[in-house]
């Protein structure tokens, strides 16, 4: 395991007023899990007891919607408004990244003098100002990308620099987290734990498996001829691993003595992403439909919130930060207008007059609206979901009115929230964001342009269809090339490396890297070619997701960007073998602005 200690930052760590004492918050955010995947929503065939004493011991909200994918759910949970208002659009290839304009969860809380951290999936950008570290976090620790290839001993960024660890990702994740909050107890602190699982690639510990290996599955999805049963074990394995989890550092917060006054949110970025139980909704990860956006959402602070209670009034991630900052007596930064709202008076468990309102949901141009009792799906269906979670009985004819009435509010959203062009709607393979790459801060002088933000042109090709996680591969030609389009900040000398692998025998290839006017080539001396890792999953990995290896560090050299927009480009100028190399990343320090 890692050990217990902050690894100094590349950043020097601002002065903080000191403050009354106020909650600490801990928020836990699960990665494809859907609503049926803890025991406490009625799953027999998992026990996740840590998870279910939030809600027990705190506040559940009954009926709380997410997106239908990851990025866009946690962009809506940092700023308190529509993903598609803070530009947010895809999952990858850029289109994951947050605007600048906006302000999130964690400047708030880093504003009003609290520590601030975060320990597992970003998914909001990678590059700084984008980076975690430049959206209100002191302290990063995990991996930006969509998805992760490697589950067990994994690399993943320590505040702007990459190190390989030791054990499992959830649990290096978390024993983070746990320094972090040891540091951190004396004073204020707000720790998000965004968990990798149980997002794929199938790999969990041999013992968690074991456990599922020929565990009876007690319920099955709405589709049973289209679940996996093994899989549907190996998500419920990682779910009871990832309850362990929550439940060290709810353990953490005993031993810190800080418990009872810390807010502990625990939540899940989309519906579940195969098809398994989820207490009978229609759709999964990806649609718009109930099964594809209703999480659990548990939120307990014994000091300051009753427990047990249920809260039936619909919510949605946009509310998130209107909550916690309420809760916590904390400002909100910034002045864009919120979409969500304070649900903090329906935690009081007294009657309290909340008017019904109307919770929008969209992914690929295709939008699902819900109010307190009905859903209008994205073909203008009806349902009265108290009655029909299952989305298998229309009512338009018998609510016309109310259907008519959700239509209306469905095109108003479309023509305030949502980009004019359609092609921005739509999950398209290859688009390209029109946002650049940001490169070149003085305040964080590290970049990182991974291979999932590249263009591959000529015969070069990435690992697998999805970017995320991915490499590229089949770089044989002096016409192939791969382009990454930039925007320099800062006109200086920058030290370039490239993570690569390259078969011994096709060593000695010269690559060069231009930008703007400026060039740059080295040499691919030494030959590096390691195996596939194939000893990690538990079950095959799904189609489409890269199959990892250890790349290794070549330093290019030093070169001099000059700033603004333009294209850096990797292209061989000498190929003596039969390729070139199979390229990860490029990693861009400014060493002399």
């Amino acid at each position: 395991m890692l050990l217990t200690c902050l690894v100094t930052s590349v950043l020097a760590q601002p002065a903080r007023p000191s403050l009354p004492v106020r909650p600490n918050v801990v928020v836990f955010l699960a990665d494809d899990a859907g609503w049926g995947d803890c025991s406490h929503s009625g799953n027999r065939t998992v026990s996740t007891p840590a998870i279910d004493s939030i809600a027990q011991g705190g506040v559940s909200l009954d009926r709380f919607f997410v997106c239908p994918v990851c990025a866009p759910t946690r962009a809506e949970f940092l700023t308190g408004r529509y993903h598609s208002r803070g530009g947010v659009r895809g999952v990858s290839l850029g289109e994951e990244r947050l605007d600048l304009t906006e302000r999130t969860v964690a400047d708030a809380f880093r504003a009003a003098g609290y520590a601030t951290g975060a320990f597992g999936k970003w998914h909001n950008g990678s590059q700084w100002p984008y980076h975690p570290r430049a959206r209100g976090f002191d302290r990063y620790f995990g991996h930006t990308a969509g998805h992760w290839g490697e589950y067990f001993d994994a690399p993943l960024e320590d505040d702007g620099r990459m190190v390989r660890t030791s054990g499992y990702i959830v649990d290096v994740c978390v024993e983070r987290a746990e320094v972090f909050i040891r540091e951190q107890q004396d004073r204020p602190f707000f720790c998000f734990i965004p968990f990798t699982t149980p997002h794929s690639p199938w790999a969990v510990p041999a013992a968690d498996w074991e456990r599922f290996r020929e565990r009876e599955l007690l319920q099955r999805g709405a589709n049973p001829d289209r679940e996996k049963p093994d899989e549907t074990r190996c998500v419920l394995a990682m779910m009871e691993h990832q309850d362990r989890c929550v439940g060290r550092i709810l353990q953490t917060l005993q031993q810190c003595g800080v418990r009872d006054n810390t807010i502990v949110l625990y939540f899940s970025d989309n519906g579940p992403n195969t098809a398994r139980w989820n207490g009978g909704m229609r759709g999964q990860k990806g649609t718009v439909d109930e099964g594809g956006l209703r999480s659990v959402c548990y939120l307990s602070w014994p000091a300051g919130l009753p427990q047990g209670l249920v809260v039936p009034q619909i919510a949605g991630a946009i509310d998130l930060l209107p909550t916690l900052t309420a809760l916590a007596g904390v400002s909100r930064v910034g002045d864009l207008p919120l979409d969500g709202k304070d649900l903090s008076p329906l935690f009081s468990g007294a009657s309290v007059e909340w008017p019904d309102r109307t919770i929008f949901s969209v992914w690929g141009g295709r939008v699902s609206a819900r109010n307190q009792r009905f859903r209008l799906d994205d073909v203008g269906r009806l349902y009265d979901m108290q009655v029909d979670p299952g989305q298998t009985m229309p009512v338009n004819a018998a609510q016309a009115g109310i259907a008519a009435q959700l239509q209306r509010e469905v095109q108003e959203w479309r023509k305030e929230v949502l980009p004019e062009n359609p092609n921005l709607l739509r999950k398209l393979a290859g688009a390209v964001d029109p946002r650049p790459f940001t490169v070149g801060y003085a305040e964080f002088p590290i970049t990182m342009l991974p291979a999932r933000d590249g263009q591959p042109h000529g015969g070069v090709k990435r690992s697998s269809n999805a970017p995320n996680c991915s490499y590229f591969v089949n770089w044989k030609t002096k016409n192939d090339s791969i382009v990454w389009n930039v925007d320099v900040h800062t006109a200086g000398r920058y030290e370039v490396v490239i993570d690569y692998t390259c078969p011994l025998a096709d060593s000695g290839s010269v690559v060069q890297l231009a930008c703007g006017e400026s060039r740059l080539r080295g040499k691919v001396a030494t030959g590096w070619d390691p195996p596939l890792y194939t000893n990690q999953d538990t079950l095959p990995r799904p189609h489409g997701e890269s199959q990892m290896k250890e790349f290794r560090p070549l330093p290019l050299g030093q070169v001099e960007l000059q700033s603004g927009l333009q294209q850096l480009e990797l292209r061989a100028v000498e190929i003596p073998g039969d390729s070139v190399m199979d390229l990860r990343r490029i990693t861009l320090t400014l060493i002399q602005p």
